[in-house]
């Protein structure tokens, strides 16, 4: 008659041939689930190898395995010529012992929470997938420009300071790090600004930083301007965070600021988000004179300028215009921005510049976020930034993505003249297309994703005066370009049918 033990391990293990797990891991893995469950109490024998072996299906190598896992955690003792016998590593493990149920069930987590939370439709990922061969996005960087094995050494230098050593060892940091130094005067340098280290804060992701700026900003019910077409990103942001969006028409100079001062009074505005570089999606350049005009207005209403320069760093025909938060002398602008896009993504960095504070306030938050930080990433920065690696990065990846952006031009000209319409832009990574005639960009999307091209819903602005697409080329190289547009254009005449 088989042992209880032999017949537990018997219905307790079972394998998962798809899993990249080595088996040996996996039923280590269950034995050592039923020890913490009670079901295998301190003590009991546990069958030898070659038996294991029988009961479980598997050459005898991979019981001994098994049984070696469980001693080098601490499992198991392992007694020559005797056995082998669990152990129990802390005796304080409550054990929990689940009545009512099979033990296999223990290994299956529940779909469905048993407590009712709050859900927030406003945060519902946006996030598609497809097997197509070409993405196309809202305008990212190619990762294959990056020099792989460059950061390889830059990142391994980095840990090897041992100066980190002490900065991860401080419980509080009284002056400015190295990295808000050179960050500061890097800001100072390309943005015209005029900032200390108590101005600035960094954060993980642009993203993080915007959504620090809306809890210490926004109440519920506040109202928060946006352009008519805006970025759909923030917008959940803002309206996460209680938020009343009210949307400002757009045209060839940007966010209308006429429009706000006759359909808005003092004092019921709370801030205007505004991406005056490049406006997303439709990447048109708010002009020097609505900048001066909304700061103007801002400091007569008593509203706050978000100002976010996501792409300020690629810029092809001349100098960017400076941010509006260089010219503020009255702290109505939160400007915020992105370091290091000519780099991994894990290596950028987001920022906030602000008056001092503002960003006190900011700091306690971020405290909550992230408190370590990335000290590595800092280390690596700053010495990116000293030794002007950032900046030659930069210069030499421009070069590329303004062929591509030229190069999406011609060959949109080639396949598209006549049906769609776009200015060029004076920088960043993507193009803003407009059909002439309105189509079905639903059905565009569809019909390219069969010829391996994947369109996004967040890049398809549709509605009773647009139809257009924010198509992101940057990630593309100039081969690539051809094929994706000529299959666009295949797409386009399967929709009308031609």
């Amino acid at each position: 008659m088989n042992s209880p033990v032999k017949a537990l391990i018997k219905q307790l293990i079972s394998f998962d041939k798809k899993s990249i797990q080595p088996l040996y891991i996996q039923a280590a893995q269950q034995i050592i689930n039923a020890i913490q469950r009670g079901y295998l109490e301190k003590g009991s024998k546990l069958p030898g190898t070659r038996i294991l072996s029988k009961i479980l299906d598997v050459h005898r190598n991979t019981a001994v395995a098994i049984y070696d896992e469980l001693a080098s955690q601490g499992w198991v003792d392992i007694v020559a010529n005797k056995g082998t016998f669990v152990l129990i590593p802390d005796e304080r493990t409550l054990k929990i012992k689940v009545s009512g149920q099979s033990v296999n069930d223990a290994y299956h987590y529940p779909k469905v929470s048993g407590f009712p939370f709050q859900s927030s439709f406003n945060l519902a990922s946006t996030s598609d997938n497809s097997a197509s061969k070409y993405i196309i996005n809202d305008g990212k960087p190619d990762l294959r420009l990056h020099p792989t094995h460059q950061f390889s050494r830059w990142y391994a230098a980095a840990m090897k300071r041992k100066s980190l050593i002490n900065k991860w060892n401080k419980s509080s940091v009284s002056s400015a790090s190295v990295f808000k130094t050179q960050l500061c005067n890097y800001l100072n340098a390309t943005r015209g600004f005029k900032i200390s280290s108590k101005n600035t804060i960094n954060t993980r992701s642009a993203e993080m930083s915007l959504y620090i700026v809306s809890q210490l900003l926004i109440e519920p019910k506040d109202v928060v301007l946006v352009g008519e077409l805006s970025n759909y990103a923030s917008n959940k942001i803002f309206q996460q965070a209680g938020a009343t969006l009210k949307t400002i028409p757009i045209d060839n100079e940007g966010l209308d600021i006429d429009y706000i001062k006759t359909h808005f009074v003092k004092k019921s505005i709370r801030c205007v988000y505004v991406n005056p570089n490049r406006n997303y999606p439709t990447t048109v350049t708010l002009s020097a004179k609505r900048r001066l005009q909304l700061l103007q207005l801002a400091k007569d209403y008593g509203f706050a300028i978000i100002e976010d320069d996501f792409d300020y760093d690629f810029q092809y025909h001349g100098s960017a215009m400076l941010p509006i938060a260089s010219a503020d002398a009255s702290g109505m602008v939160i400007y915020l921005g992105k370091l290091g896009q000519s780099l991994f993504p894990s290596f950028h960095t987001g920022f906030i510049v602000a008056p001092e504070n503002f960003i006190l306030e900011a700091k306690n938050y971020l405290q909550l976020l992230d408190q370590q930080g990335d000290l590595i990433q800092e280390q690596m920065l700053s010495e990116l930034i000293s030794e002007g690696e950032i900046y030659r990065l930069k210069k030499k990846n421009s070069i590329i993505y303004k062929r591509r952006r030229d190069c999406t031009s011609h060959f949109l000209e080639q396949y598209f003249g006549g049906i769609i319409k776009w200015k060029m832009p004076s920088g960043g990574l993507a193009i803003w297309l407009q059909f002439e005639e309105p189509i079905s960009l639903i059905r565009l999307a569809e019909e390219a994703e069969k010829l391996e091209v994947y369109l996004p819903k967040i890049i398809l602005y549709q509605n009773k005066s647009t139809c257009a697409i924010r198509f992101g080329f940057g990630h593309l190289n100039e081969d690539e370009i051809e094929v994706v547009i000529k299959k666009l254009k295949q797409a386009y005449k399967l929709v009308l049918n031609l």
